[in-house]
């Protein structure tokens, strides 16, 4: 019995992330984000934890986080261009912060719950990019700072941000960009 799907293998060798400064609006509604939430959670998930959640920032929320995010790349010490970096990418239409929410467990370490999460931020960008949204998957200051998310996104001090997903309407395609020569990272063993 043959199994293959010709179409998600053609998705998947042609897929490509979407900058957030090429991103457009509008962006999805509240039942599409749904939609691609839903698709994002079908991820390994070793003992049915459920270790993240999803934290959604439309464009008011966004819009009163980047000058926050600015003061607070400035405040770290980075300079000025940093500071505009940061909080230039919250001019994306919407973006989601997949929360890594590790479970106690005495089976499942917390590194392995946090790769879920991170499978989830993958998850949430094939789903946005196959249904025809352009997507990306960033971190930057707001995800590495643990305060910000705790301050501004409600983290809980277990927690921590895995990824931020900006989706939005596709604007020009980036160009390809060099991929990995597989023959320099693969190792057989026989």
């Amino acid at each position: 019995m043959d199994h293959r799907n010709p179409d998600a293998l053609k998705f998947l060798a042609q897929r490509r992330s979407h900058p957030p400064k090429l991103l457009t609006g509008p962006a999805p509604d509240r039942s599409e984000i749904m939609q691609l939430l839903k698709l994002a959670a079908r991820v390994p998930d070793h003992g049915k934890l459920e270790p993240w959640r999803f934290v959604v920032l439309q464009r008011e929320t966004l819009d009163r986080l980047a000058p926050i995010l600015r003061q607070e790349v400035l405040a770290s010490g980075q300079d000025a261009a940093a500071a505009e970096k940061a909080a230039s990418a919250f001019a994306s239409p919407l973006v989601v912060a997949v929360i890594s929410s590790p479970v106690d467990s005495p089976k499942i370490p917390e590194w392995e719950q946090f790769l879920s999460a991170g499978a989830v931020c993958l998850g949430l960008v094939n789903a946005a990019l196959a249904s025809g949204w352009g997507a990306a998957w960033l971190t930057g200051h707001a995800a590495a700072n643990k305060g910000f998310g705790q301050a501004h996104l409600g983290l809980a001090e277990h927690e921590r941000i895995a990824g931020l997903i900006h989706i939005g309407t596709r604007g020009e395609t980036p160009p390809e960009r060099p991929r990995p020569d597989l023959d320099t990272k693969t190792t057989w063993l026989a």
